[in-house]
């Protein structure tokens, strides 16, 4: 008894010791997603990217309550910066980080309120964290852990990472599909509701693949949609590689 009570134990133990943990089946799948979102072009060229971002914001009744348009432009080497720049009520706004300071311009008058320039930065952040999806993924700050098969959305299957970042560990998750590798969506998780933003189309005409057309929806706490909140189009991609 004893001898069968120890075997058993013993491949027990090889069992789960040969599984990969999540982190490590995580790390799997992003770096498949890698290979599947570079075409003739490698994300590691990259140093400055620009577009177009359109944004349409919907109340629970489907009514548009606002748009936007807004230009995003990233520079990645020789070290990061960013740049939100739109036009609101004929005034240009626009938002920099240049790499070591924030500055805010609002027509010829400059922003230099501490708090809002630190949320202008994390605004500019957040918006770089979505665009560059999945390659920014296997960056160590990250800690990462692999779900599974989930169904996201309605009838739609994805692979699920969990992803906490920032100094508060906020969490994310982002969705694969399993077939090609591709990210298909993200659900945030915010302080008052949760949102599930899927991506319905890409941009391939740069080399790599990036995001055409999004759709964000709230989602109650067992991921069924309640009502589209924005829908997103992104355009004029000018990808500069070294």
């Amino acid at each position: 008894m004893n001898y069968r009570l120890s075997l058993i134990f013993s491949l027990s133990f090889l069992i789960f010791s040969c599984t990969p943990s999540p982190e490590k089946q995580a790390q799997k799948l992003i770096e498949r997603s890698i290979d599947a979102h570079q075409l003739s072009k490698n994300w590691e060229d990259v140093a400055a990217v620009k577009f177009k971002k359109m944004s349409r914001q919907m109340d629970e009744n489907g009514a548009v309550a606002s748009e936007s348009e807004q230009w995003v432009e990233f520079r990645l080497k020789p070290y990061f910066e960013g740049k939100l720049t739109w036009e609101k009520d004929s005034v240009i706004h626009v938002a920099n980080f240049n790499g070591s300071r924030m500055s805010y311009q609002m027509g010829e008058n400059p922003i230099q309120n501490e708090g809002f320039l630190k949320s202008k930065r994390a605004e500019i952040e957040t918006a770089f964290f979505a665009f560059a999806q999945p390659w920014n993924l296997s960056d160590e700050s990250f800690n990462l852990a692999y779900e599974g098969v989930k169904s996201v959305g309605e009838g739609k299957i994805a692979e699920s990472v969990q992803v906490a970042h920032g100094p508060n560990l906020d969490f994310s998750w982002i969705y694969f599909d399993p077939n090609s590798g591709r990210v298909v969506a993200n659900q945030i998780q915010a302080k008052d509701h949760k949102s599930l933003i899927e991506t319905v189309s890409y941009d391939e005409s740069s080399g790599i693949v990036l995001a055409k057309e999004q759709k964000n929806y709230r989602i109650d706490d067992i991921g069924k949609k309640l009502f589209l909140q924005a829908d997103y189009v992104y355009s004029d991609y000018q990808v500069t590689f070294e």
